[in-house]
Protein backbone atom coordinates (compact mmCIF):
# COMPACT_ATOMS: atom_id res chain seq x y z
CA UNK A 1 0.00 0.00 0.00
CA UNK A 2 1.55 3.36 -1.31
CA UNK A 3 1.29 5.98 1.68
CA UNK A 4 -0.83 9.20 -0.49
CA UNK A 5 0.80 11.35 2.00
CA UNK A 6 4.22 10.52 0.25
CA UNK A 7 2.51 10.98 -3.29
CA UNK A 8 4.40 13.87 -5.37
CA UNK A 9 1.78 15.98 -6.86
CA UNK A 10 1.61 19.77 -8.25
CA UNK A 11 -0.36 20.62 -5.29
CA UNK A 12 2.64 19.65 -3.14
CA UNK A 13 5.09 20.75 -5.09
CA UNK A 14 3.24 24.39 -4.86
CA UNK A 15 3.37 24.04 -1.05
CA UNK A 16 7.40 24.50 -1.37
CA UNK A 17 8.40 27.38 -0.05
CA UNK A 18 12.43 29.01 0.91
CA UNK A 19 11.73 27.11 4.12
CA UNK A 20 10.48 23.84 3.56
CA UNK A 21 13.16 23.04 0.29
CA UNK A 22 16.21 24.44 3.18
CA UNK A 23 14.70 21.86 5.55
CA UNK A 24 14.26 19.00 2.48
CA UNK A 25 18.11 19.67 1.39
CA UNK A 26 19.39 19.96 5.22
CA UNK A 27 18.11 16.21 5.51
CA UNK A 28 19.44 15.15 2.02
CA UNK A 29 23.16 16.83 3.26
CA UNK A 30 22.78 15.52 6.81
CA UNK A 31 21.76 11.69 5.20
CA UNK A 32 20.12 10.69 8.55
CA UNK A 33 17.94 8.65 7.53
CA UNK A 34 15.94 5.85 9.24
CA UNK A 35 15.65 3.25 6.00
CA UNK A 36 17.72 4.09 2.28
CA UNK A 37 13.98 4.08 1.28
CA UNK A 38 13.08 7.34 3.51
CA UNK A 39 16.15 9.43 1.77
CA UNK A 40 14.92 7.79 -1.31
CA UNK A 41 11.91 9.74 -1.03
CA UNK A 42 13.29 12.63 -0.36
CA UNK A 43 15.60 12.52 -3.50
CA UNK A 44 13.04 11.76 -5.62
CA UNK A 45 11.39 14.87 -4.21
CA UNK A 46 13.79 17.10 -4.98
CA UNK A 47 14.30 16.04 -8.24
CA UNK A 48 10.61 16.49 -8.82
CA UNK A 49 11.21 20.08 -7.65
CA UNK A 50 13.86 20.63 -9.97
CA UNK A 51 11.93 19.80 -12.49
CA UNK A 52 8.73 21.38 -11.59
CA UNK A 53 9.97 24.80 -9.61
CA UNK A 54 13.73 25.26 -11.11
CA UNK A 55 13.99 28.62 -9.38
CA UNK A 56 13.63 27.30 -5.95
CA UNK A 57 15.86 24.56 -5.72
CA UNK A 58 18.86 26.36 -7.40
CA UNK A 59 21.13 26.75 -4.34
CA UNK A 60 20.85 23.07 -3.85
CA UNK A 61 20.81 21.19 -7.37
CA UNK A 62 24.45 19.76 -5.88
CA UNK A 63 21.76 17.63 -3.95
CA UNK A 64 19.76 16.37 -7.36
CA UNK A 65 23.11 15.42 -9.82
CA UNK A 66 24.27 11.83 -8.68
CA UNK A 67 28.31 11.79 -8.93
CA UNK A 68 30.58 8.68 -10.16
CA UNK A 69 29.98 5.75 -7.78
CA UNK A 70 33.02 4.57 -6.23
CA UNK A 71 33.26 0.91 -5.26
CA UNK A 72 36.78 1.08 -3.56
Amino acid sequence: MVDSSLSITPERLAAFDDASIAELARRLEEDDYPTPFAGLADWHLLRALAIHRPDLIQPYVHLVDQEPFDEE
